[in-house]
Formats: C-alpha cells, structure tokens, sequence
C-alpha cells in the first residue's frame, strides 16, 4: 500500500514524498484539475455510460486553502471557491504523476 510522507504546497504547486522515497510535483491548477469527485469528474450511469459535467472555474478554483488525509490512503484538498469533495487516493496521485512524466 503506498504511504505519503509530507505534503508541502510550494507557490503553486504541491509536492508530495512518499515513504518509498519517491517524490511527486503538481501544480495547483492540474491538480484541481483532476479532481475525481462526481460533480467534476462525471458518474456513471445505470448502462456504466459516464456523463462528465460541465465545471467552471474561477480564480479561486485554483488557491488551496488546506487540506486533511482520508485515512492513510487518500488527501482531500479544500479549494478557496469551496470545493473539497474530493478525495484523491494516494494510488490516484501517484498515477497523475506518471502520467505528467
């Protein structure tokens, strides 16, 4: 199961160090971005058809106002417009990160 160490926001980006020594960067805006909560990233149907939203963002979609940990397996970030619905696995993040790879 991967464990995150320390989380630090840094200007406007996070990072990330996880136990296993590896680190990862995003920037605020692709993290919010990839929110997986249903309001942004869609839901799926009763046939599994996934019906994505429309999501405006402001200013403040993109300031992080805090975060809390979900467990020992996932960050919930607070967004300064109010959003914090998400919960971000740790699996999840460390996939966005490989991804930005």
């Amino acid at each position: 199961m991967l464990s995150l160490q320390d989380i630090q926001l840094i200007g406007d980006e996070v990072a990330l160090r996880w136990a296993d020594g590896g680190e990862s960067y995003f920037t605020l805006e692709t993290l919010r971005r990839a929110c997986p909560c249903a309001a942004c990233g869609g839901e799926p149907d009763v046939l599994g058809r996934v019906v994505r939203p429309e999501v405006r963002y402001t200013a403040d979609s993109f300031r992080l106002t805090g975060w809390q940990f979900v467990g020992s397996y996932a960050l919930q970030p607070r967004w300064g417009d109010g959003h914090s619905t998400g919960i971000y696995s740790f699996a999840y993040l460390r996939r966005l990160a490989e991804r930005q790879e």
